[in-house]
């Protein structure tokens, strides 16, 4: 495995890949070590992951610092995700007990209730646009609950997988509580097939979702998708707009635009249009391109060279298919994975940035007849991850939620994640509820106890 700086095409470092041997090692340890760590008990559980916390916020800075080299998103952004990484530890180290609390049941029986029991190791596929934060929003919960976690990152960030274990070594973990697995994408499915992992995560691609559900299907196992979106971000005729186009600009290119989560496509009502689009092009074009290290700058690489062929595809066929080109839309020269701060308007459902998920700074402008049509428009999409509505009416947006077809909506913010809240999508953004008390409850056993 290579790691590689999106930013000039330097190797930072070769990583070796586990063998098949040393895999059946590390499988093993972790099974073991299951039958001690489901055991323990919440105090103790807690004390190590709050630990864990403590030592994010010890070397933020280092890990920051090897987020940006690895992948490219901004330093500040990095440092960013440190903090949530150290908050969703604090969360489940204070909630995990009361969370998965027994629950009494009225039946037939003397007494009879429900208890969550944890299942064993699980397996968790990670990407690299949040190499951190992916990881830690399973692990947490999952440790708390009394599982243990392998994790199988993406190949281009190793040395974030590496540091993640070496986290939970500092903060105290027992060896096989938490282990990465150094393998490519196709050994993923003989370890899906042990008999010692027992469910699989997956945040990724949706060719990868279906590959990893295959293989956790056929051998019988609990599996959690969480894949791309196509998110919505509908500004209706009496929204603020001034706010809404902040939002917008932040909701599309935050981690340079590479987040399941961004805002891609701008439905907004005719009345508005004209001067939403307006400010929205102000913002964009004031952003700052460049070396994610300089705190000053708000866009950095993609993360790999194929990510920006693939985005400038997306808008070489839209464009062909009659959007317009009002903002960016090229490739900055010299070296690096760079993309300009894009905005397309006259987009329509049929065109690749309408259909499909662009994973860049590419913006999406799509005009809506009125509320209704706008809501037609947001649910023209197999995705179905998040999705915003701005509007000066809060119980307008309110009402509307029911109609939006999302595993979330938020109303006059941008869509994001919260340790107190659950995540997840339908359609083909994927299935299962990560964060709150349904994820820690995904991959736990719901048994039933009857006493007469």
């Amino acid at each position: 495995m290579q790691s590689v700086n999106p930013v000039n095409g330097e190797v930072i470092r070769d990583y070796p890949e586990h063998t098949p041997r040393e895999v059946d090692t590390l499988v093993m340890l972790a099974a073991d070590e299951y039958l001690n760590w489901r055991r323990t008990s919440f105090a103790h559980r807690s004390e190590l992951m709050r630990a864990a916390g403590a030592v994010l916020r010890q070397e933020r800075t280092t890990y920051a610092e090897l987020m940006t080299a690895e992948m490219g998103k901004t330093v500040v952004s990095a440092e960013a995700e440190v903090d949530k990484c150290a908050l969703v530890c604090d969360y489940y180290a204070e909630n995990a007990e009361r969370l998965l609390a027994p629950e009494l049941m009225e039946s037939d029986a003397t007494k009879s209730f429900t208890r969550c029991d944890p299942i064993g190791p699980v397996l968790a596929v990670m990407p690299w646009n949040f190499p951190f934060w992916q990881v830690f929003r399973f692990a947490a919960p999952g440790l708390m609950a009394g599982n243990v976690g392998m994790l199988k990152h993406a190949s281009n960030v190793p040395g974030c997988a590496l540091a993640i274990e070496e986290v939970f070594r500092k903060a105290g973990f027992p060896e096989g509580a938490f282990t990465t697995l150094m393998i490519s994408s196709r050994n993923v499915a003989d370890v899906i097939r042990r008999p010692e992992i027992k469910a699989v995560t997956l945040t990724g691609s949706e060719p990868a979702g279906m590959a990893v559900a295959a293989a956790a299907g056929k051998a019988l196992k609990k599996s959690l998708l969480e894949l791309g979106g196509s998110d919505p971000f509908i500004v209706l005729a009496d929204a603020d707009l001034e706010m809404a186009a902040d939002g917008a600009v932040l909701g599309r290119t935050i981690n340079a635009g590479q987040s399941c989560i961004a805002a891609k496509r701008f439905i907004v009502e005719t009345g508005v249009y004209e001067k939403f689009e307006q400010l929205l092009t102000q913002r964009m074009a004031a952003l700052k391109l460049g070396d994610p290290m300089d705190r000053t700058v708000d866009i950095g690489p993609l993360a790999r060279e194929d990510l920006v062929d693939d985005l400038e595809d997306q808008v070489t066929r839209s464009v062909a298919r009659g959007a317009i080109k009002i903002l960016g839309g090229h490739r900055p020269s010299g070296r690096g994975c760079f993309y300009e701060p894009t905005i397309l308007s006259h987009v329509s459902p049929g065109m690749a940035a309408f259909d499909e998920e662009t994973f860049g700074p590419v913006a999406a402008l799509i005009r809506a007849a009125d509320e209704e049509h706008a809501v037609e428009l947001a649910n023209k999409s197999e995705f179905g991850l998040g999705a915003s509505i701005w509007t000066s009416d809060p119980e307008r947006g309110e009402a509307m939620a029911p109609e939006i077809e999302a595993g979330a909506v938020f109303v006059n913010g941008i869509v994001k994640s919260d340790p107190r809240l659950p995540f997840g999508g339908i359609k083909k953004s994927g299935y299962g509820r990560e964060l709150s008390g349904a994820g820690i409850r995904e991959f736990v056993n719901l048994k039933t106890v009857w006493i007469k």
